[in-house]
């Protein structure tokens, strides 16, 4: 029995015993997502991780952690995985208003393909550019690519991506907040404030993100259905250390 289906059998036992999903998520060390995921009856074992191994013959734990964590949220959130004949191109919009996330997000993916070249489209009229690069392996490395919108369709990351930004939590945050994310400063009555704020349509990707602050330790609140907002002094110190304003 592979370890996927372990870990799905186990789940099963602990909702049968009547444990909710906190308690299973720390007795068996199941994202609770997955778990709340397999109680309602979407369990889906992964056809791709074969295709991986056999035809890619990626190793992804050898992949450039800092790098991937960010690129992978930059795709989550303004990324577009594209057919493009033989190949699979890879489009980043970012704001030409913040030349050093374009800068970034350009390394990070010549990061990921050793002897490419990330190359920088501008969109006019609008203050936007791509940042572009084709290869044949992206849906390997990115296997949430799918038909359809993001915020349509379910989003998980594989088992090998979830010990990656656990690896990388502080860059996958950087790369949440410079996709959705914002640092807002404000002045509420006379006093200066400094809080950050994260918006998605996906519930998903809000949860990784939730997640994602969990494991930092930083405490987090829901002012509205799609938005996160961190508030307090210290936790928006503590991000500012890796995060900060865009530039």
């Amino acid at each position: 029995m592979t370890r996927h289906k372990h870990d799905f059998q186990a789940v099963l036992q602990h909702i049968a015993a009547g444990d909710n999903d906190c308690q299973i998520a720390r007795l068996t060390s199941v994202p609770r997502s997955t778990v709340r995921d397999w109680r309602a009856g979407r369990y889906r074992t992964s056809s791709r991780k074969g295709f991986h191994n056999e035809v890619c013959g990626h190793d992804f734990e050898g992949l450039p952690a800092r790098e991937y964590s960010y690129l992978l949220r930059m795709y989550l959130g303004d990324g577009y995985i594209a057919k493009h004949r033989r190949v699979y191109r890879l489009r980043i919009s970012c704001d030409d208003h913040y030349p050093d996330i374009i800068q970034e997000c350009r390394l990070a993916m010549n990061a990921l393909m050793p002897g490419q070249s990330a190359y920088i489209l501008e969109r006019k009229p609008s203050h936007g550019v791509e940042v572009s690069m084709f290869s044949k392996h992206w849906p390997c490395l990115f296997p949430q690519h799918g038909p359809g919108r993001k915020h349509e369709r379910l989003i998980r990351l594989e088992p090998w991506q979830r010990r990656i930004v656990e690896r990388e939590t502080r860059s996958f945050l950087r790369g949440l907040l410079h996709s959705d994310g914002c640092r807002v400063v404000a002045n509420d009555r006379g006093v200066r404030s400094v809080r950050y704020h994260f918006s998605n349509r996906s519930e998903d990707i809000k949860e990784l993100f939730c997640e994602a602050l969990d494991q930092l330790g930083i405490p987090w609140t829901r002012p509205s259905h799609r938005d996160i907002a961190i508030y307090r002094k210290a936790a928006v110190a503590r991000l500012d250390r890796f995060v900060g304003p865009k530039t």
